[in-house]
């Protein structure tokens, strides 16, 4: 007997072992965009559209990715939202730009084309990697202009190997501004351009598999006098980013990932806000639903004093504002929201099933009618973010920016009178992420909206009735073995 359990036991333990590796491979692949020595690797999950541009309503404002950087003001420091999406045939990327004085070349040249106000584009279709641009290292140049044809405000780069060389590669820009007017000294708002750049322009026969990874890296150019002098720095997206280096870009990846979490038996849920297994922290940074009215009466101005409002300890804490608009003119409107959860209530070793996080609507921006435009429905962007901040503190310029866009909502209008409602946001690969790091979930939340009255108010923290309060739900679960386990040969 013991001879016969002596020469199986191999057999057995391999047999375990294979257990082991099947179960292991089960778990999802890493949910988490790549780290380096400088930090986490800022990502933008692209979504898809079917639109063509030529379409009766062109590509849709709402569905694209958002991110952010930069600061507003107070004299020479540009803040940046960038809207991307992509389609059958091209990758649409806008910069909205705030610019407070607004100067173009009427002589442009493509040697200098980011002299003036400008925006490069950078793109490498192997991913963020590598010391030097190559033949798949792209940079394209946009300068913004008045109304003369856009070609000759246009300039594409090509990697060869030590840096970009001049390269007929075809693309396409449409600019937009809101302002006084360039060229003088009145104070403006900002600009906006689109790039639109085929994938056969790349060597691309149509648009990349979902899930393909390329580098990705911005730089906005900014010149506000005649004569350019003092020169302005520019300002660099990401934050470590160098234009001959292509491994310190971010990444863009094609198509908006699914969670798909390993298997698991339900092992109960955990529902975390403020008061309830831990401390909530939330704040809103922007114009909240009063477009930065009060804190800037008193004969404020928006570029001195808009990106420096907080507001913790009055009653605009109560309650958020999630903002955006296409147009720049109303850009004092323009509302972001910060919230992080602590995780220290989860148990450890669990598996995250999936997680909610509820708000509560109780109104949006032109609810009573007053004003002609009706007010839209929005689709309301969950993004993470990796630093800590202050409530007291937090402002529109110091905010973190995000490291990557999770999931999309859409969020409808309420009529006057209306009940609050629920509204419910999945963020189940924020969670997990957190989860797995050890680290509080930190949230962004805003939107790609362009339309007029596109902001959604919702209870914050601070309110007096618990439930309102914004609420995370994680559903929990025990790691379950290979459902082939029971089938493993029984050694007597």
């Amino acid at each position: 007997m013991n001879k016969h359990f002596t020469q199986m036991r191999p057999l057995f333990l391999g047999m375990i072992t294979l257990a082991i590796l099947i179960f292991s491979h089960q778990q999802p692949l890493s949910a988490t965009p790549a780290t380096t020595e400088g930090g986490v690797v800022r990502r933008v999950n692209v979504p898809y559209t079917s639109a063509q541009v030529g379409d009766p309503d062109g590509i849709p404002v709402p569905e694209r990715a958002i991110f952010w950087f930069g600061e507003v003001g107070p004299t020479t420091s540009n803040y940046t939202d960038v809207r991307v999406i992509y389609n059958d045939a091209q990758l649409h990327v806008t910069a909205h730009v705030f610019d407070r004085l607004l100067r173009y070349d009427t002589s442009p040249a493509a040697s200098d084309l980011d002299q003036w106000d400008a925006v490069s584009l950078y793109l490498q279709t192997n991913g963020n990697s590598g010391s030097t641009p190559t033949n798949q290292s792209y940079r394209f140049v946009a300068q913004f202009n008045f109304n003369e044809a856009r070609s000759n405000y246009e300039a594409a780069y090509r990697g060869n190997g030590s840096g970009w060389a001049a390269a007929n590669v075809d693309f396409e820009t449409v600019d937009g501004w809101q302002g006084a007017g360039p060229n003088d000294d009145q104070i403006d708002r900002g600009w906006n351009v689109t790039f639109r750049i085929p994938f056969s322009s790349l060597g691309l026969s149509g648009p990349p598999s979902n899930g393909t990874i390329w580098g990705f890296a911005l730089v906005v150019h900014d010149r506000d006098t005649a004569n350019g002098s003092p020169p302005i720095p520019n300002q660099i997206w990401p934050e470590a980013m160098n234009a001959n280096q292509p491994g310190s870009w971010a990444q863009l990846r094609f198509g908006i990932p699914t969670y798909s979490p390993p298997l698991s038996t339900p092992a109960g849920e955990v529902i975390i806000r403020d008061g309830t297994n831990g401390t909530v922290k939330d704040a809103q940074v922007g114009g909240n639903a009063n477009c930065g009215i009060p804190p800037m009466s008193n004969g404020g101005q928006f570029w001195p004093q808009w990106g420096s409002i907080n507001y913790a300890g009055t009653d605009f804490a109560l309650y958020m504002n999630i903002q955006n608009q296409w147009n720049l003119g109303d850009a004092n409107c323009f509302s972001k929201y910060y919230i992080t959860f602590p995780l220290q209530a989860l148990p450890s070793n669990k598996v995250i099933r999936s997680a909610t996080l509820v708000i509560t609507q109780f109104g949006n921006a032109n609810q009573g009618g007053q004003y002609p435009d009706p007010p839209e429905p929005s689709l309301l962007q969950v993004l993470t973010v990796d630093e800590d901040w202050q409530e007291n503190s937090i402002t529109w310029n110091n905010a973190p920016m995000a490291v990557e866009n999770i999931s999309f909502t859409e969020i409808g209008v309420m009529a006057p009178g209306s009940p609050q409602i629920a509204r419910e946001l999945d963020v189940s690969r924020a969670v997990a992420q957190a989860y797995a790091q050890g680290q509080p979930l930190r949230l962004a939340l805003y939107s790609a909206d362009g339309e007029l009255h596109s902001g959604k108010y919702f209870r914050a923290s601070d309110v007096d009735v618990a439930s309102a309060r914004p609420t995370l739900i994680v559903r929990l679960g025990d790691a379950a073995p290979p459902t082939d386990w029971a089938y493993l040969p029984i050694v007597r």
